[in-house]
């Protein structure tokens, strides 16, 4: 029984482990599905391209994280196969076979269902972000002088979905930049790259946009899906930004004043 635990403290605590190198992979500026993807290939030894890992290798923060997700990922394997080994060789256990693979089934798939809920990810990460932020310096990119990234301002590269809000639709129909978000590049799924695009080009499934704003915002727009909802929240977030640009004409009218 023992044994058991000790596994299913092991998986949890792979999978913190894994969710946190994810969050912090984005705070570099990868795309959430490609940060989950080299975070799990990292922490299970599985590797992965080379197009991808010159992004990580070339980049100081990304390959200190990949690099102690290596470390990590070697001891939770061995220490996961060794804990299930004990778990069922050990016959002198007062529990039968049949019984200790059913806890452990059961805590697996419990373990399943959190690290799958759409509510644990959105709590789970917005904790892990400010923990982040808080404590380390991971958000250090080459370019974070240049364009004066501060008060929540990001560069992001934002992966396209099919059920995406802004699939099919053109830059200039989208709108983005009455949300504070501008367009930097699109990276196509064919290879193909769009550097500062014009509001004619169209956004497909399967590009990257390279994405300038701030990082809440981008996070929403990411998540929003198309349908009367997307619409919704575009308006929204448009009356939130035009909110923003008040407040910042105000400060800087009252700066200005006093400068006077």
């Amino acid at each position: 029984m023992i044994a058991i635990v000790s596994l299913l403290v092991v998986v949890t605590l792979s999978l913190v482990t894994t969710r946190i190198a994810t969050v912090a992979l984005t705070l570099t500026g990868l795309s959430k599905e490609l940060a989950r993807f080299q975070a799990r290939s990292a922490f299970s030894g599985c590797g992965f391209t080379t197009a991808e890992s010159e992004q990580v290798v070339n980049h100081p923060i990304r390959r200190r994280i990949i690099m102690l997700l290596i470390l990590l990922g070697n001891a939770g394997i061995v220490t996961s196969v060794s804990s299930l080994i004990l778990a069922f060789v050990r016959v002198q256990e007062e529990l039968t076979f049949w019984i200790r693979l059913a806890i452990l089934g059961c805590g697996v798939g419990l373990l399943w269902l959190v690290a799958s809920s759409s509510w644990v990810t959105k709590w789970m990460e917005r904790v892990i972000r400010w923990a982040l932020r808080r404590w380390t310096s991971v958000e250090v990119r080459d370019y974070a002088s240049l364009l004066r990234l501060s008060d929540d301002f990001a560069v992001s590269e934002m992966q396209v979905e099919e059920e995406d809000w802004v699939v099919g639709r053109t830059l200039a129909e989208l709108d983005l930049h009455a949300e504070g978000v501008t367009v930097l590049g699109i990276q196509r799924s064919d290879g193909g790259y769009v550097g500062v695009p014009k509001g004619s080009t169209r956004v497909t499934a399967g590009d990257v946009l390279v994405l300038y704003g701030q990082a809440s915002v981008i996070d929403e727009l990411d998540r929003r899906r198309r349908g009367s909802a997307g619409d919704r929240a575009h308006r929204a977030a448009v009356r939130e930004e035009a909110a923003r640009l008040e407040e910042q004409e105000a400060a800087e009218r009252s700066r200005t004043a006093a400068a006077g």
